[in-house]
């Protein structure tokens, strides 16, 4: 279907993203309950790690003032395990053996490590060298009592429930998983097809849903429609009341089918045509206070148009910036093919060198699963092997 397009940059695209307005929920987890979540505020510590002075290995503490003349006899007068409080005070040549990890007495200056000990028939402690280190963890040596441990925006993977729970934290402030629906659109897809029937699997659907839950959001749902406009106009509706996101595969070129920049244009429309390859068709609008990101149905240019603007949106819901990682590479075989937009390829990047990944078509399925990054080919530009382009790394990949 025509409509009057008029085509943007990447960069002011990126803008509307940006400025889009969202409401993330702020919610209570039970810490053990909360992996995956993302931190709603501050976490500072309410007493230092350690909180006391704590042995870095097993071996045998002593004095200051025994720490001198090596190699030494020492009498050993207790042994101290982790858990342990021994108050007692050592006299000079007196030693006692320390357990790794247990709590040191305040006149130990030194715990020598068990390896360079031996122990004499008469029950002594041979102390053959000293180390130049302590081995002891002084008080807050690792955190400080009201030093900033996790930041709000931190998302909670297994060490930073940890620590957490090393604090006595039972409960924590984190931002709920945006909602987000995926639709794909065109009466070619099915959930079977034959060899000869003129359709198609829907590949996209799962493909949008598990980048979506790969990057923190609850897909609530991948909905299949035909190139019917009301039936598009009403399932749009009813998913973006009660969804946080909606995002949309197919039907925003310019055939006679493609009905979601109509759609785009009764709601509160930001664009429909970027300068860019592949995806130059997608549409960006408002729905019920709702985002929809309207991707084209060609695989390769759907997966473009996830990161580059789908991704953005439910990092925000989470408190988060775009996991995707700028820099620079040099491409590591000849990229001769010109074109009026700017053309992002997918490609995959190791040690500073980028390849293209697959063919560079945006219509390619088969190499998505290998690509970690994106480089730029500037319009009516080529890339020469050696050439350094703009990269941006994708997160997990």
């Amino acid at each position: 279907m025509y409509l009057k397009r008029t085509a943007i940059s990447l960069d002011e695209a990126k803008a509307f993203i940006a400025e889009a307005e969202l409401k993330p929920r702020v919610i209570t987890k039970r810490v053990r309950e909360a992996h995956g979540f993302v931190i709603a505020e501050d976490m500072r510590a309410t007493f230092p790690i350690p909180y006391f002075r704590r042995s870095g290995y097993d071996g045998y503490g002593i004095l200051s003032e025994d720490d001198h003349d090596f190699p030494k006899s020492f009498e050993m007068v207790e042994n101290v395990a982790a858990g342990d409080d021994f108050k007692k005070s050592l006299k000079p040549g007196q030693c006692i053996r320390i357990m790794t990890g247990a709590k040191v007495p305040d006149d130990v200056a030194k715990v020598i490590m068990l390896e360079v000990t031996k122990k004499t028939e008469d029950g002594r402690v041979l102390i053959s060298e000293s180390p130049a280190k302590s081995n002891i963890s002084e008080i807050g040596e690792e955190i400080d009592k009201d030093e900033l441990y996790l930041p709000k925006g931190t998302s909670l993977n297994a060490g930073a429930i940890s620590v957490l729970v090393a604090f006595g934290v039972e409960e924590i402030q984190v931002y709920d998983k945006p909602k987000v629906a995926v639709v794909a659109t065109g009466s070619e897809l099915a959930d079977s097809a034959g060899q000869n029937d003129g359709k198609i699997y829907n590949s996209n659907g799962p493909l949008l849903q598990g980048l979506a839950m790969e990057n923190g959001a609850i897909a609530t749902g991948e909905y299949v429609l035909p190139d019917q406009l009301d039936e598009t106009r009403a399932m749009l509706d009813k998913l973006s009341r009660e969804n946080d996101l909606v995002i949309t595969t197919g039907g925003v070129s310019v055939g006679d089918f493609d009905y979601m920049a109509v759609i785009a244009q009764e709601n509160d429309w930001k664009f429909n045509k970027l300068a860019m390859r592949p995806g130059s068709p997608t549409t960006f609008f408002i729905m019920n206070e709702s985002p929809v990101v309207a991707l084209s149905g060609n695989p390769s240019a759907c997966f473009t148009g996830f990161w580059f603007f789908a991704e953005p949106l439910i990092r925000r819901f989470q408190g988060q910036k775009t996991a995707i990682k700028p820099g620079k590479a040099k491409v590591q075989m000849a990229y001769t093919k010109k074109n009026e937009f700017d053309r992002w390829l997918n490609g995959v990047l190791k040690d500073g060198q980028v390849s293209l990944n697959g063919q560079g078509q945006s219509s390619e399925l088969s190499s998505l699963y290998q690509a970690n990054c994106f480089f730029k080919i500037a319009h009516d530009s080529v890339a020469e092997v050696g050439q350094e382009v703009i990269v941006w790394q994708l997160p997990g990949r």
